[in-house]
């Protein structure tokens, strides 16, 4: 099923952006001229009538896509870890001891060593999708990987690795 979004002018006030979901709701992000946002839940009995008007700070409105675009991903992985024989996701903890602690992705040369690919870190609540290789670890971090079960295995060894020369 594809989903539709239409998307309407407001003079003086910015941009309407409207989805309707399966279930039938109506939802809504009003985008103000000043950079205010309001995600809007329509009133079911009245498709004009907003029910709910809830305004979002930048910051919010960037935690709520990256918390809808990380669900839907991990949602696809899982979908694909069906279709793919052999192709696995794992969520990996970083231990206070790992030597990747403070340190960025790309020093692990994961992907280059192991064949998986860390595709999302979780820290505090936050989702940080796709994260390039200049991103810092830090204890207690959760790194969503995909691979093979040996590509797993190895990302696993990697991160827990507390000797700085190994």
């Amino acid at each position: 099923m594809r989903v539709r979004v239409e998307q309407t002018a407001l003079p003086g006030i910015g941009v309407r952006h409207d989805l309707m979901t399966e279930s039938g709701r109506r939802l809504g992000v009003v985008s103000h001229r000043n950079g205010r946002r309001d995600l809007v839940l329509y009133d079911p009995d009245d498709p004009d009538a907003g029910q709910y008007d809830i305004p979002l700070t930048d910051d919010e409105a960037e935690a709520l896509a990256d918390i809808l675009g990380a669900s839907l991903m991990l949602g696809q992985l899982s979908g694909l870890r069906e279709q793919a024989a052999g192709l696995l996701t794992e969520q990996v903890a970083i231990p206070a001891g790992s030597k990747y602690v403070g340190r960025k992705l790309g020093d692990t040369r994961a992907r280059t060593r192991t064949g998986a690919s860390i595709v999302a870190v979780l820290r505090h609540g936050d989702v940080n999708v796709s994260p390039e290789p200049s991103f810092r670890f830090a204890a207690g971090d959760v790194v969503v990987v995909v691979g093979t079960r040996q590509g797993l295995d190895g990302v696993t060894a990697i991160l827990a690795n507390s000797d700085p020369d190994g």
